[in-house]
């Protein structure tokens, strides 16, 4: 590619807000690997990235649908998820990545949600990465419980409210009142991993 056509690309992307050059600086700067972390509605993505002059090159990628074999029954776009997505990704990749730099793109970040508890989870399953713990989400919020204890009120105040708002969770047979348990278990199982890789 021409000089002038990767000049037209590269601010392209820049002009369609698909990459922020000072941010890939720095990050290419420190000499670790990216932790690209993705949310959308559904699910989060999470890959190890590592520059290539030739173009980047992912080392893992890992998605919390995955939390599906370790018998995660709860939604997989949720913050519990997002926390047990970083543990599942951390202990896959340590053994090859010790440290990295956490890459979010164009989102932003905001305390107590998904993209912070997903740092967690990675910190939690031993990867070394620089983060504030004042933007985690409560204990309580990660593991379920304040949705739990939600949810078991409001199956006595309003059970039509309750069967509709919870629909998804009640068709796949995991009553909401359950979800920490169901975190409890799940998590026993990544960490009974994590201790294998050490």
């Amino acid at each position: 590619m021409s000089k002038s056509k990767t000049h037209t690309v590269k601010f392209g992307r820049k002009r369609n807000g698909k990459t922020d050059y000072r941010k890939r600086i720095k990050y290419l700067s420190s000499n670790k690997i990216r932790i690209v972390i993705r949310p959308s509605n559904n699910k989060i993505i999470i890959q190890a990235i590592e520059f290539n002059e030739n173009g980047d090159k992912c080392l893992l990628s890992v998605d919390s649908t995955s939390l599906r074999k370790y018998g995660w029954k709860g939604s997989t776009g949720n913050i519990s998820a997002a926390y047990l997505t970083g543990i599942l990704f951390g202990n896959t990749i340590k053994e090859k990545v010790k440290e990295g730099i956490v890459d979010f793109g164009l989102h932003s970040v905001t305390k107590g949600t998904r993209l912070p508890a997903t740092i967690k989870g990675l910190i939690d399953s031993g990867l070394g990465v620089p983060c504030s713990k004042d933007i985690f989400p409560n204990d309580d919020v990660i593991s379920g419980k304040l949705l739990s204890v939600y949810s078991s009120e409001l199956k006595k105040t309003s059970p039509e409210k309750y069967e509709k708002q919870f629909s998804k969770y009640l068709k796949i047979g995991l009553n909401p009142e359950d979800l920490p348990k169901n975190f409890e278990e799940v998590k026993t199982k990544l960490m009974g991993s994590n201790e294998k890789t050490k």
